[in-house]
């Protein structure tokens, strides 16, 4: 199970990865709307999520059902980390207790599943 279970975190650091890619697409200017949606990033990060999508349907073969929405939470600790490590976002209060009752749902759903 552990196997399954890592590769779900796998998909969803992809994921998360994903959407870092895009809201950098999205911060350029493009000289058309085709442009905008038909270029490598966007192309390249819509093709990450496809990838993450095929991890999770995998990781759900060893993982019970219970298990799979918890480990998919994770994502918003990615999303959080990865925010401030590459666009230079901040972490405020209400982000990091949010994301600290995240962890903690986390723990408490893990610890019983």
């Amino acid at each position: 199970m552990i196997k399954y279970a890592l590769i779900m975190l796998t998909g969803t650091l992809i994921a998360s990865i994903s959407q870092i890619v895009l809201k950098k697409a999205a911060e350029k200017e493009y000289p058309s709307k085709l442009a905008e949606y038909l270029n490598p990033m966007v192309i390249g990060a819509y093709g990450f999520f496809f990838g993450a999508s095929l991890l999770a349907i995998l990781g759900y073969r060893g993982v019970p059902l219970s298990l799979g929405p918890i480990l998919e939470a994770t994502g918003y600790i990615w999303v959080a980390v990865l925010g401030k490590i590459f666009l230079g976002e901040k972490i405020s209060k209400r982000k990091a207790l949010g994301l600290l009752v995240i962890i903690a749902g986390i723990v408490v759903a893990a610890l019983g599943a």
